[in-house]
């Protein structure tokens, strides 16, 4: 299995062709015209960059968006899915919310397509509304950008205790 870690400045160069690889396999379900890859001074801004691979073939990026951490990206190269890297990606973010005192870690997903919404229930996240300000405000963001003409999308949660240092 193949170690996560944060992304060193050198990985950065890296991030966005892999996120525009990985967004590639929803035109197999006819979703086409997703907003372009983060660049890499998106990826600077961020609050926390995790990365699988040397060089990384996965990608973690949480934002704090009003103080909540916010799953803002997922990414895993199409010739590393299906390995269980977006699971550690995943299960790294959780620990990274955790380690620095937050008690959930949220995101935005497509409902529908079978690696969003149903792998990230798989590992603890339940749809929930827009009840904070964060979600509120990622609402408002994908509004913006007309998301949901790609397809139905849901806010999701999950919830834990955080480490007490």
């Amino acid at each position: 299995m193949t170690a996560v870690r944060p992304a060193t400045d050198a990985d950065l160069q890296h991030l966005p062709q892999l996120e525009s690889a990985a967004d590639e396999v929803f035109a197999q379900l006819g979703i086409t015209g997703l907003p372009p890859a983060a660049d890499i001074d998106d990826f600077r801004a961020a609050d926390a960059v995790l990365v699988a691979g040397d060089p990384p073939v996965g990608f973690a990026r949480i934002d704090l968006i009003a103080g909540e951490p916010y799953l803002s990206q997922l990414s895993v190269h199409p010739s590393a899915m299906r390995r269980g890297l977006g699971s550690a990606l995943l299960e790294a973010s959780v620990a990274w919310a955790q380690q620095h005192g937050h008690d959930s870690l949220a995101l935005a997903t497509f409902r529908d397509v079978a690696w969003n919404a149903p792998f990230y229930a798989q590992h603890g996240f339940v749809e929930v509304d827009a009840d904070t300000p964060a979600l509120r405000a990622v609402a408002r963001h994908e509004d913006e950008l007309g998301i949901a003409m790609f397809g139905a999308r849901v806010l999701m949660r999950r919830a834990f205790v955080p480490f007490s240092g």
